[in-house]
């Protein structure tokens, strides 16, 4: 690993007793590959299969507590969000994990720690090590304070069967006012928890902020807000010059 092993222990809140288990979630196939599997843990991809379950019950099991009286449609929306390559690569990156990544040469020179897929899967593959390492406890642990504890109810329905970004878009085209312009303005908390707020800014006159546990989140929010403002409007405001 090119980080600190102990770091990634801090920020994902679980220590392995077996470490070779936390290699192994963290060797891409094309470092076994190269290694002729001679470090005799293997890669993740079995482990990121057994996290990818392990994550859709934790998810599913803390929605449907979360939400009792939710319709289950809306519930498969808010799943499908949290357990999305998007949001997990999101957290992943919050968690420092492409630092820790063991990749083959040929990944490391096309960018492999940055890859959204990588990540992603590496995040599901040390799910699985933790259940493996400590049993359901700590793995339920991971997911709900890393992958859901940091989202509220508001920030579930930021999902695609909602995307404010693009109501905004279509709202200011019919306004006849310029296209939205976002910007991140502030990150604070420390890496594996950050908080982000992102400014969405249509013309001179409309602004407005968000914030949210990723860009994506906190745009969403910032173009949620801008649009309930601009639909409240009681006459359109004169296009930009």
């Amino acid at each position: 690993m090119s980080g600190d092993a102990g770091a990634l222990q801090q920020a994902l809140g679980y220590r392995f007793a077996n470490q070779a288990l936390l290699l192994r979630a963290l060797t891409h196939k094309s470092r076994a590959y190269e290694d002729g599997h001679k470090s005799g843990y293997g890669d993740n991809e079995q482990l990121e299969f057994l996290g990818d379950s392990i994550l859709g019950f934790v998810v599913s099991e803390a929605l449907v507590a979360r939400f009792p009286d939710e319709p289950e449609g809306n519930l498969s929306k808010k799943k499908a969000h949290l357990v999305s390559a998007a949001h997990l690569c999101d957290v992943a990156r919050q968690l420092s994990i492409g630092e820790h990544l063991l990749l083959g040469r040929g990944e490391e020179l096309s960018g492999g720690r940055h890859k959204r897929a990588l990540l992603a899967d590496a995040l599901e593959a040390l799910i699985a090590a933790v259940y493996l390492d400590g049993g359901m406890e700590p793995a339920r642990a991971l997911v709900q304070q890393r992958i859901i504890g940091g989202l509220n109810g508001d920030d579930l329905m930021l999902d695609a069967a909602i995307d404010f970004k693009s109501e905004l878009q279509q709202r200011a085209q019919a306004m006849r006012l310029p296209a939205p312009r976002y910007s991140i303005v502030e990150e604070r908390g420390p890496e594996h928890s950050k908080v982000f707020t992102v400014e969405v800014r249509v013309g001179r006159d409309w602004v407005q902020r968000g914030e949210g546990m990723s860009k994506k989140s906190a745009g969403q929010r910032a173009a949620q807000q801008l649009v309930e403002k601009l639909a409240g409007t009681t006459e359109p405001p004169a296009p930009a010059e």
